[in-house]
């Protein structure tokens, strides 16, 4: 028993060697571990090491999904805030939706213009806030900016570079927004514009990986290299599960807008 308890103090070291153990060979017997314990557990851990090997080229081979790392937060929290990178991967995809939604619809209403920025020489405001927008008609919104006159230029320039392929025309202190009609055209170009949305949130969604990674990789001189590698890859699949979430926002809106 007592031989035993000698050999698996000495497991972890085994362990933590682990990435360098099927190229350099395993450590020898520590000083005071019998020679046929220790053998059993160097066998076992190159069994470990082997079957890691091997499930992850069986995986690539076979085009198979690889096991997924699962690190607890509380764990790295000295090296990294996974849960903060979690939020910020999420709060990409939360503003995808929020584009999808208010941006991109064969429908009309007086609340897609609401959240257009306006930049004035007083700072941004939502258009909402210094126009009153209403619906004349299914293609034509009104924005009416009586009590911002000094604000309708601004206000005309950011509709128009709203994305939104909209061309609204002033009159006085009124903008005319006429709206697209619903044709397969229009239904197409929505559907650019909504692939086009998709790639600059999965940009934004590279910049957050690269951020968390780079802030790992402050850590590689002090834990093990087995630690920064399972950090990198936790990462990354969240950073994968996030971009796979929009793919499928971005199937379901094309389809929404293809009819």
């Amino acid at each position: 028993m007592a031989m035993a308890v000698r050999c698996f103090r000495h497991l972890p070291s085994l362990l933590y060697r682990s990435s360098f153990a099927m190229i350099r060979g395993l450590p020898q017997a520590p000083a005071g571990c019998p020679a046929l314990p220790l053998d059993g557990c160097r066998q076992r851990v190159h069994q470990m090491l082997l079957t890691r090997q091997l499930a992850t080229k069986k995986a690539k081979g076979k085009g198979q999904t690889q096991a997924r790392v699962n690190i607890s937060a509380a764990l790295v929290e000295d090296i990294i805030n996974l849960e903060e990178t979690s939020e910020d991967m999420q709060a990409v995809v939360e503003a995808l939706k929020e584009d999808f939604s208010r941006n991109l619809s064969v429908r009309t209403s007086p609340g897609v213009l609401d959240h257009i920025i306006v930049v004035t020489k007083d700072g941004k405001f939502p258009l909402n806030q210094l126009g009153q927008i209403s619906q004349k008609s299914p293609q034509l919104l009104i924005v009416n900016m009586t009590n911002f006159p000094e604000s309708t230029a601004a206000a005309t320039k950011a509709i128009r570079e709203s994305g939104m392929n909209l061309n609204p025309e002033v009159d006085g202190t009124i903008i005319r927004v006429p709206i697209p009609k619903v044709t397969r055209e229009h239904r197409e170009s929505l559907a650019k514009l909504a692939k086009q949305s998709t790639n600059k949130s999965k940009e934004a969604l590279r910049k957050v990986r690269s951020k968390s990674i780079n802030q790992v990789k402050k850590f590689k001189n002090k834990v093990s290299e087995d630690t920064i590698w399972l950090l990198e890859k936790q990462i990354q699949q969240m950073a994968d599960s996030a971009a796979a979430e929009m793919d499928k926002l971005l199937a379901a809106k094309t389809k929404e807008l293809l009819g």
